[in-house]
Parts: structure tokens; C-alpha cells; sequence
């Protein structure tokens, strides 16, 4: 299938990113500003490592940067420090079709304690979202339930008579974790998103991820994995699963991502000797992302996916295999994510033209969740062109209220 045309297609059935007008409505003037220079900021590498440098050295000192952060950055990004202050970004977003996907964003921790705590958070979003159609889905990382120290140790999918007693209790725990919040979710019909982490991880994630599903996904797809296109080997991945739910009957849910962790990969790769999971250029990612969303359209009656992407082109080629496939664009099976404070031109124009959009929401404690904002700013600057875009757009719709 030739992508060019098809994304012509998209086009031709009146559906255009560049409608800033569209894509900034959420936003007044003072949020467009802010928008600007924040992009400004993270478009330059030097800035970027600069304020991780202070961020951290700040957090050492314990001196006061919520000040600074929250009103900023946190703001931009991020929809409040706990559930309750998420309220007024999801109405926002809701006035404009597009629902929210509650995130936690707290990250790197490392006692029973906190993965309890996790736990918990992530109970309490999913309670929230029930009934509401403001909040399509939930999300949690299974490092957040989790000692990733464990996960590396069971990944390599040997026996588990490697595991001490005492480990073997604590992955007890971590599946029982697991099991609580698929229930949940199987309760209370709102589906939950399993994030995708580092591969030398990743093996025994996929197998919990599937183990839910067998047990929570019989009627339809609640528990979704995470698919990141950038590895060579999640097409063959996606496409045995789809045949393994045929025989074993359950559906699959997949939240289907290019991912977030190309850098960290290559350089393990390098260190240990072993040859890299990553692709061996963008294009080789762009051609597996849209083959994985061309397979799950042919399979779209076993499979319901979440696209979360932010590249325009994938983005019209789905839309465009629905209309090709006469799927509805409000089809329960097919929804398209971006994250909050970025892509808002794909977002808002896509829930303009009657798709289901959905933005990830991160909250948290603002220093608990500034390892989070590092990230997104450290990836904003790394993917080629992604600052560029989005700088680009804001000052077209800057010119354009200034012309009105």
C-alpha cells in the first residue's frame, strides 16, 4: 500500500494539521506565549543540560523551585500535583473532544513502600475514571509496582529457580500488584494502558501484560500493552500475538508508540556487546509503526489499538485505513494520543474531525515529577525537527492573532 497516497486520501477527506486556529483554540494568548518560549528553550541542547544540571543541584539544596517549575514547565506539561487539580485540564480538554489519560509520573522508586503507594495512585485513577467518558483510559508503568532490579533478573525468561525466597515473594507481590489494578479495570470497564520500558526489561513485561490479558481481555480489550516501533522486532512480536489471541481466545489491546528510550539502548548495546534492538534508521520506524497500525486495522475485530504518536504522517495514514476500512471515526477499537503540551495541531484538528483523541495527562508532586519534565525536554531536544514543529506552529498562530 502506497502510504504517500494514502495519506492524500486523509487529506482529501478534509482533514488538515495546519489548521492553527484549531489547534491552539485551547489556548489564550498568555499559554501561546508561554508555549513559545518554553519551545525556544528546549530547542537548545546547551539550555537543556544546563537547567538539568541546576534542576538537580536545586533538589540537593532543597531550595524552593516549585515556584519557579510549577507556573512553567509543570504547568505546560503537567495537569496538577495530585488527581483532584487534574479537574480543570480535563473539563479543557473535554470541551474539545479530546479525553485525558491520567499518568502519575513519579518515577525511580525503589521501596515496597512506594510501589504501594503506586499501587494505590494508580487504584485511584482508574476509580476516577469509571463511568466517565472525560477519562477513556489509565495508565501505569510496571516499574512504578516494581523493583527494576527484579524485572532485569527475571527477563532473560529462564526458570526462576535463579530467584532467592525472598525474590520470589517480591514478584509475588509485584503480580499480585498487577493483578488488583487489571481488576480494577475489568470492574469497572475502563481500560488501562501497560507502558513499555527498556528491553532488557521488556520480555517479562510482555509476559505479565499477556497473562492479563488471557484472564481480563475475554469479552474485550481492557489491558493493553505497549508496542515501541523503534525495536526490529516488535512487527514479528505484534503479529505472533495476534495469531496466539486467535487460538487462545482473548483480544488485544496495543498502545503503539515509536518510544522513548533510543539513546539509552544503543549506548547498553555498545557496553555489553550485544547487538542493538534499534532499528537501523527512522525510516526503518516509520515503515514498522505504519505496517503495525496497517495489521491491526485488517485485524481490527481482535485488535483495538491507541496510536500514540506525534508524527503527522502516521497520524493521517491511520485516518485514513479507517476510511479506507469503513471503520467509524468514533470507533471504540481505534483511538489516536498525543501528550499534553505537545502536538496539539494533530490532537485538536483529529477531535475536530470526529476521531477519538486522547491526551496524556502527567501529575504528581512537582519535584517527584520533575525527573518526568527532564525527560520530555531532554526528547523534545534529541527527535529531529520536534521543537522545530512545534515552534513553527505557535508562531503561525501567534501571526495570525496578531492579523484578526
Amino acid at each position: 500500500m502506497d502510504s504517500t497516497t494514502d495519506i492524500n486520501d486523509a487529506i482529501n477527506q478534509d482533514i488538515s494539521l495546519e489548521n492553527t486556529k484549531i489547534a491552539f483554540s485551547g489556548k489564550n494568548n498568555k499559554d501561546l506565549n508561554r508555549a513559545y518560549l518554553l519551545f525556544k528553550l528546549v530547542s537548545n541542547n546547551s539550555m537543556v543540560k544546563l537547567g538539568k544540571f541546576f534542576t538537580d543541584a536545586a533538589i540537593r539544596l532543597h531550595l524552593p523551585i516549585n515556584m519557579i517549575i510549577k507556573p512553567t514547565i509543570f504547568k505546560h506539561f503537567c495537569g496538577g500535583e495530585n488527581i483532584q487539580e487534574c479537574d480543570k485540564t480535563i473539563e479543557e480538554l473535554a470541551r474539545f473532544g479530546i479525553g485525558t489519560i491520567l499518568d502519575y509520573s513519579v518515577e525511580g522508586k525503589q521501596s515496597e513502600k512506594d510501589f504501594d503507594r503506586t499501587t494505590q495512585e494508580t487504584l485511584a485513577t482508574i476509580v476516577k475514571a469509571s463511568g466517565d467518558a472525560k477519562i477513556p483510559f489509565c495508565v501505569f508503568k510496571v516499574t512504578g509496582l516494581a523493583r527494576f532490579a527484579l524485572m532485569e533478573k527475571i527477563n532473560d525468561k529462564t526458570d526462576l529457580s535463579s530467584l532467592t525466597d525472598a525474590e520470589n515473594k517480591e514478584f509475588a507481590r509485584v503480580k499480585q500488584r498487577l493483578d488488583d489494578v487489571c481488576r480494577r479495570s475489568f470492574e469497572s470497564g475502563t481500560p488501562i494502558f501497560i507502558d513499555a520500558e527498556e528491553s532488557w526489561i521488556q520480555n517479562v513485561i510482555d509476559d505479565l501484560a499477556v497473562e492479563m490479558m488471557k484472564k481480563y481481555n475475554k469479552e474485550k480489550a481492557i489491558v493493553f500493552n505497549t508496542l515501541q516501533m523503534y525495536r526490529h522486532d516488535r512487527l514479528a512480536y505484534l503479529t505472533q500475538e495476534i495469531e496466539n489471541s486467535k487460538k487462545l481466545g482473548y483480544f488485544i489491546g496495543m498502545k503503539i508508540v515509536r518510544g522513548a528510550y533510543m539513546e539509552k539502548e544503543r549506548k547498553r548495546a555498545a557496553e555489553k556487546g550485544y547487538p542493538s534492538p534499534i532499528q537501523i534508521d527512522k525510516n526503518s520506524t516509520d515503515k514498522d509503526y505504519n505496517a503495525a497500525l496497517e495489521l491491526c486495522v485488517k485485524n481490527i475485530n481482535q485488535v483495538s489499538i491507541c496510536a500514540g504518536t506525534h508524527n503527522e504522517s502516521s497520524s493521517l495514514f491511520l485516518a485514513s485505513l479507517m476510511n479506507q476500512n469503513g471503520i467509524p471515526h468514533k470507533s471504540n477499537s481505534i483511538y489516536f494520543a498525543q501528550l499534553l503540551g505537545m502536538s496539539d495541531h494533530i490532537s485538536y484538528n483529529l477531535a475536530n474531525a470526529s476521531y477519538n483523541v486522547a491526551k496524556y495527562v502527567p501529575y504528581g508532586p512537582v519535584k517527584e515529577v520533575l525527573p518526568y519534565l527532564i525527560r520530555r525536554a531532554e526528547e523534545n531536544t534529541s527527535v529531529a525537527g520536534q521543537t522545530g514543529r512545534e515552534l513553527s506552529l505557535i508562531i503561525k498562530e501567534k501571526a495570525r492573532r496578531k492579523n484578526n
